[in-house]
C-alpha cells in the first residue's frame, strides 16, 4: 500500500533544520496548498505554531521529521514525495512529486489536479 505522503531523508534533514532556526513556540510544519498561479495551486510550506488549531490537519511522519497537512487537501496531496533537492542552478528547493497532479504552468509554480480547471 502507497504511504499518504513520504518524507525523503533529505527533505527530513531539512525540515529538522527549518525548525532548528524556527520562532519560539513552533511546533512543527504544515504543507499547504494556495490557489495561485496560472495553472491554478502552489505548494506552500509554513511553519505551525502551538497556539494554531491541529484539529483540521493530518500529521505525518517519516525518516524523523513530521509535517502537518489540511485535511481539506489530503485527497489532493495522497502520494506524494517530498524531496529536497539541488537545481542545476545549484538553488535548493522542496521538491513535491505528487502523482495526482494532471499538469504545472511552463515555469513549474504552480500545478492542477484532475477535475480541476486552470484560472
Amino acid at each position: 500500500m502507497q504511504a499518504p505522503i513520504q518524507i525523503t531523508e533529505k527533505a527530513a534533514v531539512q525540515i529538522q533544520a527549518l525548525l532548528d532556526k524556527a520562532p519560539e513556540g513552533t511546533v512543527g510544519v504544515r504543507l499547504t496548498v494556495k490557489s495561485t498561479g496560472c495553472s491554478g495551486n502552489s505548494y506552500q510550506m509554513e511553519y505551525v505554531g502551538a497556539d494554531d488549531d491541529l484539529s483540521k490537519d493530518e500529521k505525518f511522519e517519516e525518516n524523523g521529521a513530521s509535517i502537518y497537512i489540511p485535511k481539506i487537501y489530503s485527497w489532493m496531496l495522497f502520494g506524494t514525495e517530498i524531496d529536497y533537492i539541488t537545481d542545476e542552478l545549484g538553488n535548493t528547493r522542496f521538491d513535491f512529486i505528487n502523482p495526482n497532479e494532471t499538469g504545472r504552468c511552463g515555469c513549474g509554480e504552480s500545478f492542477h489536479v484532475g477535475g480541476e480547471l486552470p484560472k
